[in-house]
């Protein structure tokens, strides 16, 4: 199913289009046979591309094949979303891998089980006067969170260009990724990070790519898919069926790219060219991940990371500590993996 999908080649008959659509219909929106669908709501803390996934999955049937019926709720970071979780009011939350270890070490029940977003696809933007790192000392900066997420990628970036909070520039905790960028065109703020690929965006309208997050931090697991252990346990084929359907979507975003940003340029409001651009960026930089699985060494960056905060002591744990992998290996058997 590839190309054809969005464009039907001239000479084609009506006959053989409908043919087509109607086996999209059956592939992506009819459920599994003989299951009750099943409510599963997951938490997520930013509605921008590189949570595309969760929106293909959710409106292009592959939770509805595995008989789940998943609304997405946007929460305002990963801390909240991580005690929406502990309260049983979602089943997965898909956030932070230092917001995970920091309530794993405070006595929380969870663990992650896949990744989202496996790399920091972030690029540092600049107002027009600010080209370089160096310019934004002194300066504020705008972020989503100060200690977690975005803030505290960002805080991590700046220290690599030499510059420490808060002695060197000042933070305003404003919001999602759209906030930032209206802060930054109304001049409140110098700078801030912003997804692939509003980066296009603000250079079309005059503005600086300072810099790629990635560039400074090429192991680092940004995303993650976590569940509370023990509610895992119980529901293990629950968790199972949603790890199936999230592989079988990044399986078909990576080998239908256009099909892909045929329906995210409209829910993402950008244009297919902004889309394709970002998809391209994130599989090249191994944002995504064509199995949903994370990136462990990245997952060791964040332990190493969160330690020099103080929240762990010597010696070290391993990653294993706080993934399971064995939802996605189950689910992964059960689809074939490729």
């Amino acid at each position: 199913m590839g190309q054809s999908l969005v464009r039907i080649e001239n000479g084609r008959s009506r006959t053989a289009g409908a043919l087509v659509f109607l086996s999209i219909a059956i592939m992506f929106v009819a459920p599994c046979v003989a299951q009750e669908k099943v409510r599963f709501p997951i938490g997520e803390s930013s509605k921008t591309l590189s949570y595309g996934p969760l929106w293909i999955a959710a409106k292009m049937g592959f939770f509805e094949r595995e008989a789940l019926d998943v609304p997405i709720v946007t929460m305002r970071g990963s801390p909240l979303t991580i005690q929406a979780l502990t309260a049983d009011s979602i089943s997965v939350a898909n956030a932070t891998v230092d917001t995970l270890i920091s309530a794993y070490e405070r006595g929380a029940d969870i663990t992650m089980i896949g990744g989202l977003i496996n790399g920091l696809g972030l690029s540092m933007i600049g107002g027009k006067q600010y080209k370089t790192y160096a310019d934004l000392r002194g300066t504020t900066i705008g972020t989503q969170t100060l200690t977690s997420g975005t803030g505290f990628a960002l805080r991590l970036v700046l220290k690599v260009h030499g510059m420490e909070y808060p002695r060197d520039y000042k933070l305003l905790n404003i919001g999602g990724a759209s906030d930032r960028y209206q802060a930054l065109t109304s001049g409140q703020i110098s700078s801030a990070p912003v997804g692939v690929p509003l980066d296009l965006v603000a250079k079309q309208q005059g503005f600086n790519i300072i810099g790629y997050f990635a560039d400074d931090q090429p192991n680092f697991q940004f995303n993650v898919y976590i569940v509370r252990r023990s509610w895992a346990e119980k529901n293990r084929l629950l968790v199972v069926r949603f790890m199936k359907a999230m592989a079988a979507t990044m399986r078909w975003m990576l080998d239908n790219s256009e099909a892909a940003c045929a329906y995210l340029s409209k829910e993402m409001a950008i244009s297919i060219e902004h889309c394709l651009y970002a998809s391209e960026y994130n599989w090249k930089n191994r944002i995504w991940d064509r199995n949903a699985d994370l990136n462990v060494e990245g997952v060791r960056t964040l332990i190493r990371i969160t330690a020099e905060q103080g929240i762990l002591k010597e010696p070290l744990p391993q990653p294993a500590k706080y993934i399971d992998s064995s939802y996605l290996k189950q689910a992964l058997a059960e689809i074939g993996k490729k």
